[in-house]
């Protein structure tokens, strides 16, 4: 069965989608079969691989004009693509209690021939983001190592908490991953202490290095590993990548 996984942080520029889009090619890169879903309405992770205008996508199937329809990215890689009409879903999802299972209905017939479901999370906290945390087994937080970051940390395990008591009882926290780091900052290494305090062994012990290449790549179409395959970002996320086949 396949393993279905969220990344999320309603804090932008933390490398959600980033890392969305390279754990999803590392997977791939080391024999997983990966369908990646962007159900963010800015469309980033889409953008990202180079999609535009897609004929089908999240928003055509989460209104019930079709079923998922991947489109191949690269051997082992398929995306759901998002488009921005996506903004109008969280109004238009939240009459029923039953939407909150549409993303789930919807993946039941690609279960199986995915090792690896990974969703891009809106960085907000509804209804979309309920429709991913329902869907899925655990889900990973990105963090960049701020004082503010933690901040918000807070009201997202909340969040993760009530679906979890109220929607999908094996929902758990299974990861933490922090990104954009630099060890030459001692805020960098006083937060991830704290971080590794409250969470334990559930943070990553790879970290995502700041590294110029992972903003590059996206401008191109590519992941990291088609846009600099011996960057500091393709090592990176290559560790962390053997770190979560291990789990």
């Amino acid at each position: 069965m396949s393993k279905i996984i969220t990344i999320s942080n309603h804090k932008g520029g933390v490398g959600k989608t980033t890392s969305v889009l390279n754990i999803g090619a590392g997977l791939s890169r080391l024999g997983k079969r990966v369908l990646l879903i962007d159900i963010d309405p800015q469309s980033n992770l889409t953008m990202s691989l180079g999609i535009n205008n897609p004929e089908y996508n999240i928003y055509g199937a989460i209104s019930g004009d079709y079923p998922l329809k991947p489109i191949e990215v690269t051997k082992k890689l398929d995306i759901i693509p998002s488009v921005l009409g996506l903004l109008g879903a969280d109004i238009e999802l939240s009459n029923e209690y039953k939407n909150r299972f549409i993303l789930k209905e919807l993946l039941k017939p690609l279960l199986g021939k995915y090792d690896y479901i990974i969703i891009d999370s809106p960085p907000s906290l509804g209804l979309l983001t309920i429709n991913a945390l329902t869907a899925s087994e655990e889900v990973y937080i990105t963090l960049q190592p701020h004082f503010f970051a933690l901040q918000g940390l807070s009201k997202l395990t909340e969040i993760i908490e009530e679906v979890k008591n109220n929607l999908n009882p094996g929902l758990k926290i299974g990861g933490v991953i922090i990104t954009l780091w630099d060890s030459r900052k001692v805020l960098h290494r006083d937060v991830t202490e704290t971080v590794i305090e409250h969470f334990k062994e559930v943070v990553f012990k790879t970290k995502i290095r700041e590294n110029i290449a992972l903003a590059e790549a996206p401008a191109q179409g590519l992941d990291i590993y088609r846009y600099q395959p011996n960057s500091k970002g393709a090592e990176d996320y290559t560790n962390l990548c053997k770190e979560i086949i291990k789990r």
